[in-house]
């Protein structure tokens, strides 16, 4: 999979292409599905397969007070994506000169100049151009002038719920890990690398890695059982990781904090994964840094509990 930042990095392509377009976030079953439809049609026909993406998106740009929580960050997203076989992705800046462009130019200019479109596959809501003045059938209705065919995403059902990046999401806010795990098609993790933290873990007792998640806010938060991957490694690592703003220490920044369980190395700028696994409870404001590490003796025991009974690491 090659990724290319924005279309000037993006070399002739020599065949054309099925392009998929859209914010993916997450990458659900319903994503999932889709690259698969763009994979095989492309490899069917001889053609490029393309997801076409946005950084930010368009939402975070126009309106990042209104904009939701992400479930994946680029790089998150990127790693997902190369499980499926797509051949490029192509991240465009959205910016003012982006959101400027007319309906006609996005069609001409980027799907049929630069990446040879011959089929577009883009969800029943999509919305494209200036002030988002054309939908699904002006597309339509420009692939039968340019020669390229549009089909769209059906929206995928599980069990009677809609699988989509927002039903994700409330059931993170809630901490419904089952929910989540059907609807992703894999259990909910997050990555990053880690920092030099301040060294409140190992003042008391518990050496945590710390990874800041760059963002201001998190689908989930509180004390989970997870695992940890450590780069491209493949071999989980038992942990109890906190997510939140560490409130006995006066708040801060979103970190992620994880405690590996009988690990002792030096775990400093590598990139780590951590998945979640099993909520053990809620971050709490303690009266004292005796009660916090009272607890936090407890939520490593919890997680030992969890995985010596069963709980799959």
């Amino acid at each position: 999979m090659h990724l290319y930042r924005g279309l000037h990095n993006l070399p002739a392509l020599t065949s054309r292409s099925v392009v998929t377009i859209g914010n993916f976030d997450g990458v659900h079953r319903g994503h999932q599905a889709i690259f698969e439809q763009a994979r095989s049609q492309a490899r069917a026909s001889g053609c490029n397969s393309i997801v076409l993406m946005f950084e930010p998106q368009p939402l975070e740009f126009f309106k990042p007070e209104l904009a939701p929580v992400r479930l994946t960050r680029l790089r998150e997203k990127l790693i997902l994506i190369r499980q499926f076989d797509i051949d490029n992705v192509v991240c465009l800046t959205f910016n003012s000169r982006l959101a400027a462009m007319s309906a006609e130019d996005f069609v001409s200019d980027i799907l049929v100049r630069r990446l040879r479109a011959r089929a577009v596959i883009v969800g029943e809501d999509f919305r494209y151009g200036h002030r988002r003045q054309a939908g699904v059938d002006e597309l339509v209705e420009s692939g039968r002038k340019q020669d390229f065919e549009v089909q769209l995403a059906g929206t995928l059902v599980m069990d009677g719920q809609r699988i989509s990046s927002s039903n994700i999401r409330d059931a993170l806010k809630i901490a419904d890990l089952e929910t989540v795990e059907k609807l992703l098609g894999r259990r909910y993790s997050l990555s990053g690398r880690v920092i030099h933290g301040d060294r409140r873990g190992r003042e008391l007792g518990f050496a945590t890695a710390n990874v800041s998640l760059e963002r201001r806010n998190a689908p989930l938060k509180g004390v989970f059982a997870t695992t940890v991957l450590m780069g491209d490694e493949h071999t989980p690592l038992p942990a109890v990781t906190n997510i939140g703003h560490r409130p006995v220490f006066g708040g801060g920044p979103l970190l992620m904090e994880t405690h590996l369980l009988d690990f002792n190395a030096d775990v400093y700028g590598r990139l780590i994964t951590v998945v979640i696994h099993k909520h053990l409870r809620e971050e709490q404001k303690f009266d004292s840094i005796a009660d916090l590490k009272t607890q936090v003796a407890r939520d490593i025991e919890a997680a030992r509990e969890y995985f010596g009974s069963g709980g799959s690491a």
